[in-house]
């Protein structure tokens, strides 16, 4: 995305800005973002809202998840012409957007559906990707930049007994016991900004400072651990290194203080471990009100600029 374009549609250009809110199940899909001959998150709802609109839409993403992460509360933006938006109603007396959840869930499913020569598990993926809601956004908002914070999910069952067949694509099976207490030990020493290239995959020209808000393990009554991790934004694979390398410290192969070393090195070598991603969810994005929007866009984007450079 270019840093440099408004965080809103320009008034002059007439533009009305759309935001959706959708949930998927990352495993058939190769990640978020585009990429040219995989099946994608971003590339199938684009495919379906060109259908739509009868022209490519790009999407702006709240958060782009890897490989076969999950997500219940991701958050997307688009721009279309006020003609374009009138006429998913197709001349009902409906909202639009009402008639832009019904129908691209419809055309998802063909999209998704029925996929030839693709491996017999993936062959029918309708209702890998649905639509939440959608409708107009507040002037200001930026799905990327206005965001607050993103809060992801991780589960792991560290007990042969909890290893539930029925959740094996959601849950790690961990093969040693692990201490919550020793992990939320570990986890309270590297919270607030800081720069995480211990536990990123620097992208060019991007920071790896980051505001670590929240980082937590609790074990369920059903035995079940889940990971709480939140933060303003976060570096390409950031979470899963973190949670990678606090198994380490669960299973008492490092000390609690490992992760704050580890931390402070500020390199990413050998040691630098990710936990799979099947059991990962982008559970919830969060924005400030309506008329802090903009403000807060407009700051991200000059603080991700100032970082980078």
């Amino acid at each position: 995305m270019n840093s440099r374009k408004p965080a809103v549609p320009n008034p002059d250009s007439g533009l009305l800005r759309v935001r959706m809110d959708l949930a998927y199940d990352g495993g058939a899909f190769s990640g978020w973002a585009t990429q040219p001959g995989l099946l994608t998150v971003q590339g199938a709802v684009e495919e379906g809202l060109a259908t739509l609109v009868r022209r490519p839409v790009r999407l702006t993403v709240a958060g782009r998840t890897d490989a076969g992460v999950h997500a219940r509360g991701q958050v997307v933006h688009f721009d279309v012409e006020p003609g374009e938006w009138e006429a998913l109603a197709r001349g009902r007396d409906i909202d639009p957007a009402d008639s832009l959840v019904r129908r691209l869930r419809g055309v998802l499913a063909k999209v998704l559906g029925g996929r030839v020569g693709a491996p017999v598990p993936y062959r029918d993926l309708a209702g890998a990707i649905e639509v939440h809601t959608a409708g107009l956004a507040p002037e200001g908002f930026d799905a990327r930049f206005s965001a607050l914070w993103r809060r992801y999910s991780y589960r792991i069952a560290d007990r042969p007994r909890n290893w539930d067949p029925l959740t094996r694509n959601i849950t790690l099976w961990h093969k040693h016991a692990l201490d919550v207490e020793v992990l939320n030990e570990a986890g309270s020493k590297i919270l607030g900004v800081n720069d995480y290239l211990s536990f990123c995959k620097p992208r060019e020209f991007s920071t790896t400072i980051r505001e670590l808000q929240h980082f937590e393990f609790c074990r369920g009554e059903d035995g079940v651990i889940t990971a709480s991790v939140q933060a303003d934004a976060f570096c390409h694979n950031m979470v899963r290194a973190l949670i990678g390398a606090s198994l380490m410290v669960g299973t008492g192969e490092h000390e609690p203080a490992w992760l704050a070393e580890r931390l402070a090195a500020k390199v990413r070598d050998s040691k630098t471990k990710l936990a799979p991603p099947h059991p990962l969810v982008l559970e919830e994005v969060a924005y400030p009100p309506v008329s802090s929007l903009l403000e807060r866009a407009e700051q991200t984007r000059a603080k991700r600029t100032e970082d980078a450079e």
